[in-house]
């Protein structure tokens, strides 16, 4: 009796593996779906959707078709969106009062109205639930949240901000919004897995790998009553499907075989593409090819909390004992904008901030043994021009254009300044010439990074690690799928990816960047992080937040406190402000036409940004089977 007891146990086992892991799987014809790359890898817990209380990979679809923001930003036209809003922010009684008009007639995709009840649900429910996505921020800015009406908010503010509804404004994270009639029914929200996910965005989820490689879409038959719809139409596609097929050459393969329409792949994997499928383009058609003008700075970030990083001089000798431009070079062909003064490489951004930064990082200096050093390279970006000439690629010829491809310059490559650094602060090297911490142990680094091989995160920490391998310190990259698990408990020591946040890359205002290091959001080690990755705080940097606070976001002044928080920045190096998120994008013609490229830059490109689902309703099918 047992026997058969522990047979049919098995048997109804499998058959719900079976259905969970869609065995009966909708097979959408290929010509009514867009496939887009998972660019941060493999989902490690595919079957939360739960984005308010951790990482689930966001980028899986959640971000893109399901979740929408009160605002969103484009950093390609400069605007921002109104989304769930249908106004502006409204600020009152000097900037202690936020009023948001809501858009009317939106439906959450289960067919219950969207309404002022859901942003106020939300925002309690984050402030009441320790460890939520934006607990800290809100219980430290908000004294009182409530509705007028159905399609009014009004925030009442603890004191003046008037960047607060930036903790609303969608840029590749933002506290989305929430169905409060899914969430009240829930015991505890932190461990809730949300899984169907509904949403107010155009497409409901169909189904997903158990293994976390793909997640299927569909378009809601009642699109037209979501913001997807009443601002920009028909989404065109009936299905998108977001899939991890591996590394760079799977992914090449993939797109060859017309597979994949949308991927981000790496400057070698493009060019096979290019070369076998002649439906294929990248951002742009010739050199770059890549989206290099990105708002987002990539490179590493220290863990100032772990010895030997909380030391500021052993982060300098780090970033001098880099080459960038060979690291530019191995990584990305040469196809980098440099970013060192943690702000991206942006056009506005170049005359607004490079431009008056420049005279003061020529003249920076740093002091060892009595002697000072000016470790800027201002030459770089036309040393790189002329790499490039020298790889067959035609490179523009002016100044201006040169620095519009490649930056405004970078640290020089200083071993022996860094040897004097580090042998300053008590670091000696064995008889083979490798370093020894001060205490005469071996210096060993290990820099996690996320396992997409075309992530910046990947690229820059193989890169940095084999520099400063050949610097003499025992480091070893190491991808992860854990990363934000671990970045989020400060349980690491160097990580691959961005040593700032990014700005909105829409206005002048860098207070997004910069705000994640205000002190008011430090937590220790083994507390899960508020603010930025690296946990690096300073006392000088709070007080431009703080004016930055008090300040109009479009106040010209905000340039003048952004360049005075660069510097502080680059004085404590909390990171490897290297360069912007240099993008090589692979696009498949074959099925899907008119996506946004450097020729036609009419929204953000980006798949994995949550802006995707404004470029849908502007794909065309070109009618292939």
């Amino acid at each position: 009796m047992k026997s058969k007891s522990t047979a049919l146990f098995l048997i109804l086992t499998v058959l719900c593996l079976i259905l969970s892991c869609s065995i009966w799987a909708i097979n959408p014809p290929r010509n009514e779906m867009l496939i887009a790359d998972i660019l941060t890898g493999k989902v490690g817990n595919p079957g939360n959707f739960n984005y308010w209380a951790t990482w689930v990979g966001n980028d899986k679809g959640l971000q893109q078709l399901i979740l929408d923001p009160l605002w969103m930003a484009d950093y390609v036209t400069g605007e921002i969106i109104n989304v769930l809003a249908k106004t502006n922010p409204i600020y009152t009684d000097g900037f202690t009062k936020l009023t948001v008009n809501l858009r009317e007639g939106i439906f959450w995709s289960d067919g219950v109205e969207f309404t002022a009840d859901d942003v106020v649900y939300t925002v309690k429910l984050c402030m009441d639930t320790p460890g939520f996505g934006y607990h800290t921020q809100f219980n430290q800015n908000i004294k009182r949240v409530y509705k007028t009406d159905d399609y009014t908010v009004v925030f009442e503010l603890k004191k003046a901000n008037s960047r607060f509804h930036y903790q609303l404004l969608d840029r590749w994270g933002t506290c989305r919004i929430l169905p409060k009639h899914i969430f009240e029914k829930v015991k505890d929200p932190l461990s809730f897995q949300f899984n169907p996910p509904i949403g107010t965005g155009p497409y409901k989820l169909v189904e997903y790998d158990l293994g976390g490689y793909w997640f299927l879409y569909e378009r809601r038959e009642d699109w037209q009553r979501t913001a997807t719809g009443m601002l920009y139409g028909k989404p065109a596609p009936k299905y998108v499907k977001f899939i991890y097929y591996g590394d760079a050459a799977k992914k090449a393969m993939a797109q060859i075989n017309h597979q994949l329409d949308m991927a981000d792949l790496t400057p070698e994997s493009l060019q096979v593409v290019l070369a076998k499928n002649k439906h294929a383009r990248g951002y742009y058609k010739d050199f770059p090819l890549a989206e290099l003008l990105h708002p987002c700075v990539t490179g590493a970030a220290f863990n100032t909390l772990v010895k030997p990083f909380d030391n500021r001089e052993v982060r300098w000798a780090l970033n001098l004992a880099l080459d960038a431009k060979s690291l530019a070079l191995t990584a990305y062909n040469g196809a980098v904008a440099f970013s060192p003064a943690y702000i991206p490489a942006l056009l506005p951004y170049y005359e607004t901030y490079y431009e008056r930064l420049q005279p003061w990082l020529e003249e920076y200096t740093i002091e060892v043994d009595g002697e000072r050093y000016k470790p800027y390279n201002p030459n770089l970006p036309f040393e790189m021009a002329e790499a490039a000439r020298e790889r067959g690629y035609a490179v523009p010829e002016t100044e201006q254009e040169i620095r519009k491809m490649f930056g405004y310059g970078w640290w020089k490559h200083s071993p022996d300044l860094a040897e004097k650094l580090l042998k300053k602060n008590g670091f000696t090297r064995n008889s083979n010439g490798k370093w020894l911490l001060p205490d005469g142990t071996p210096w060993k680094i290990e820099l996690v990074c996320l396992t997409s091989a075309t992530n910046p995160s990947f690229k820059w920490a193989f890169a940095i690690a084999n520099q400063w391998q050949e610097f003499g310190i025992d480091c070893e990259a190491r991808p992860t799928e854990q990363v934000e698990s671990l970045t989020e408990t400060g349980d690491y020591q160097v990580v691959g990816g961005q040593p700032a946040a990014e700005p909105f890359g829409a206005g002048i205002d860098l207070y997004r960047a910069f705000h994640e290091f205000k002190s008011s959001y430090f937590k220790p080690i083994g507390e899960k992080r508020v603010g930025h990755q690296s946990r690096w705080v300073h006392q000088d940097l709070d007080r431009i937040i703080e004016k930055m606070e008090n300040t109009g976001y479009n106040d010209p002044e905000v340039i003048d406190l952004g360049i005075e928080a660069a510097k502080i920045l680059i004085h404590g190096q909390p990171g490897v402000s290297l360069a912007s998120f240099p993008g090589f994008m692979g696009l498949d013609t074959y099925y899907w036409r008119n996506y946004p490229g450097g020729e036609n830059p009419y929204a953000v490109p980006w798949y994995h940004w949550p802006n995707f689902k404004f470029i849908l309703p502007f794909l065309e099918p070109t009618g292939r089977k």
